[in-house]
């Protein structure tokens, strides 16, 4: 069976629009997985620039390569 796609790209792009970036902020910083970054970066290069984007893109871009990186080793 098919897995759905999360809908958490666009929720996020919803709060973005809305105007509540800060809220968009948070959720970006606890993203689920990289390719959920990776399509919210693809439906915000769909929207017009702004300097409140610019500044939520590099937040993405961040997020994105914080979650592509690999992860330390850490003893329980």
């Amino acid at each position: 069976m098919a897995r759905n796609k999360s809908e958490w790209p666009a929720k996020v792009l919803a709060l973005i629009q809305g105007g509540n970036l800060p809220a968009a902020i948070a959720q970006i910083k606890v993203a689920p997985s990289v390719s959920d970054v990776t399509r919210l970066q693809t439906l915000l290069a769909k929207l017009p620039p702004t300097p409140a984007l610019a500044q939520l893109n590099k937040v993405v871009e961040e997020e994105h390569a914080l979650l592509s990186a690999p992860r330390l080793h850490r003893s329980p």
